[in-house]
């Protein structure tokens, strides 16, 4: 039910308008109805000139303590927004008065005047803020950043153990409060891959100590800026994924490429979902069966021993096919089977957090355990292993092209491990068991941090090598579709032309119409000295400035271990060298381009 709707109903009651609440109240959440209830009491207690001259679509009544709670979020693919949204609906429901707010659309100087906040963190890149967090993070740091004696506040950070500046934004963030004379409510949580426990129990805490120094006061009207409206609660989410059906698995590499990358489509028929260039899309995905097998079969496990998984009971063969991480290895995993083993090898490794590091990337669970035969029982199995996660894939289509569909360019990870092959959990998933017409349990993650220019006349500048190709087949499709006038430019590499040119006769088709005005690729194997996209970018280094001078923006999608740091170096270097600055001064120009969103990534 909207706010105009709402706002309708709080006046003197008809029969027609008591029908109209029990509807609402009846397709409500019990979370929803807290707030209602909330916002029907402001506005009984709101009638002033002032409130009633705003419209009824931008007030919003909350019951406000003396004080508020705002939570700031700091996100890249939307996991932090994630999480501070449901933070939010709990304070809700506990009668908290809460805002909501991106880092990006809060000013720092404004902290003095709050009296309670939490900030929910993810980290960018090699221990970067996020790019809406980029002010604050510099803010918080600088000489000009107040004294918050008055502040309560707590962290709670999303990461990947697996990288190195684990948790990176929120740690800063935590100890720039604390430097600043702000009170912790609660200790930092640096949450893993599968965060979702620890968070929800942080969440309890932390909005337990929240009510602990806030007293109920009068409601407080709160104006929300024109045409901002509570978001919609969306049906499907991470939590509670739609199942569509595969309807094509297409290899668009050639017969003679050692890689396989497949263009999958997914219909999402009767769904509701809706999605825009550049957000992800959430697959969760089935382990390979015989892979469970093998894992069982290697530890003498019983598949059908009975394991207790979220308050029920599955054998231990279905919990390590639905319910467990059983392909990719990470730190915490060799780390504690290194221990349980008494592995000296895997001792030696974890003593060395770099070697530890590099060994769980390039190793599978399956090549873990096979470092020291070890007996284990389900539960100690159950112990090590990570829950499964969803893997999210850039979305390689625009719904205004493909309608009710939804399109990914997936590379299977395969490689061969002791003359064994591997594969990767979700990529095999996709491309060689889940078969046409097969259901798959999908969800949309927005990214507001990988959008194209509002402005359909701004030039863009494209560079995805490989698989990283695949969101700017969504910003061409869309800009054909809207008759964007701007200009497009494409910077693609792979190993070969003849094999791994993905979507060449599209690509083709769009530089022949005009909707693409430039593409340039680097085809690493097809001469004696390798070239890459980078080397392109440094080839056409003063159109490149040209066009950054007429405002483009600039998008890369891709690796972020090589290609991402090397393209970067490029850019800097173009800056420098074209627009006759230090290092200094180019590394200042890129990074006002990243606050600006001319600069955005969407790395891996």
């Amino acid at each position: 039910m909207s706010i105009n709707q709402l706002s309708a109903l709080a006046s003197p009651l008809n029969d027609q308008q008591i029908d109209q609440l029990k509807l609402a109240a009846a397709e409500s959440s019990p979370q929803q109805l807290a707030w209602i209830s909330g916002y029907f009491w402001g506005l009984s207690q709101s009638q002033s000139p002032a409130t009633a001259a705003a419209p009824a679509s931008n007030v919003l009544a909350v019951a406000k303590p003396a004080g508020q709670l705002t939570i700031i979020y700091a996100s890249q693919t939307g996991n932090a927004k994630g999480v501070a949204e449901a933070l939010q609906q709990q304070a809700q429901a506990q009668d908290i008065a809460v805002k909501l707010v991106s880092a990006g659309d809060f000013k720092g100087k404004n902290l003095t005047k709050e009296t309670h906040v939490i900030i929910v963190a993810s980290t960018h890149g090699e221990g970067e803020a996020p790019d809406d967090a980029i002010e604050l993070h510099e803010f918080l740091q600088s000489k000009k950043a107040p004294k918050l004696p008055d502040l309560h506040y707590a962290v709670i950070g999303l990461g990947d153990s697996s990288y190195e500046f684990f948790c990176q934004t929120a740690k800063d963030f935590d100890q720039y409060l604390a430097k600043l004379g702000a009170q912790p409510m609660l200790e930092r949580l640096d949450c893993d891959v599968d965060y979702d426990a620890a968070a929800a129990e942080w969440q309890l805490q932390v909005l337990e100590k929240t009510q602990q120094t806030l007293s109920t006061a009068e409601a407080e009207v709160v104006q929300l800026p024109v045409g901002q409206h509570q978001a919609a609660t969306t049906v499907y989410n991470k939590h509670h994924p739609f199942s569509a059906s595969l309807s094509v698995s297409q290899k668009i590499t050639g017969r003679g490429s050692d890689k396989d990358v497949r263009h999958i489509e997914i219909d999402l028929e009767e769904s509701g979902l809706t999605y825009q260039p550049g957000d992800a899309l959430g697959v969760w995905f089935e382990n390979d069966p015989q892979l469970a097998d093998t894992i069982l079969a290697k530890l003498g496990l019983e598949a059908d021993t009975s394991v207790d998984i979220d308050g029920g009971t599955l054998s231990l063969r279905d919990a390590l096919i639905t319910k467990y991480e059983i392909t990719a290895s990470n730190p915490q995993f060799v780390t504690k089977y290194a221990e349980l083993s008494g592995s000296k090898k895997l001792q030696k490794l974890v003593a060395d957090r770099e070697k530890l590091r590099e060994y769980a990337a390039k190793t599978q669970i399956i090549d873990v355990l096979a470092e020291k035969k070890t007996a284990l029982t389900a539960e100690q199995l159950i112990g090590l292993l990570r829950r499964l996660t969803p893997r999210l894939y850039s979305i390689a289509s625009s719904q205004q092209e493909v309608g009710e569909e939804v399109h990914l360019t997936v590379g299977v990870v395969e490689f061969e491990k002791a003359d064994e092959p591997r594969q990767g959990g979700a990529s095999s998933f996709l491309a060689q068991r889940l078969e046409q017409g097969g259901a798959v349990k999908v969800f949309v993650e927005a990214n507001n941090n990988f959008k194209l220019p509002v402005d359909d006349n701004t030039p863009v500048i494209m560079i995805g090598p490989g698989t990283g190709i695949a969101p700017f087949r969504a910003f061409v499709q869309e800009r054909e579709n809207r008759e964007a006038s701007g200009k497009n430019w494409l910077f693609f590499g792979d190993r070969t032309f003849t094999e791994d040119f993905l979507y060449q006769v599209e690509w083709q088709k769009y530089l022949k119409s005009g909707v693409v005005t430039q593409m340039d690729v680097a085809f690493s194997r097809d001469q004696a000295e390798k070239v890459y996209v980078q080397q392109r970018i440094l080839e056409q280094a003063a159109q490149v400035w040209q066009w950054l001078q007429q405002g483009a923006h600039v998008y890369v999608c891709g690796d972020a271990t090589h290609m991402a740091k090397d393209v970067h170096q490029a850019l800097l270097i173009v800056i420098e060298q074209q627009g006759n600055k230090t290092r200094e001064q180019a590394e200042q120009y890129l990074n006002e381009l990243r606050k600006t969103k001319r600069y955005q990534r969407d790395v891996y």
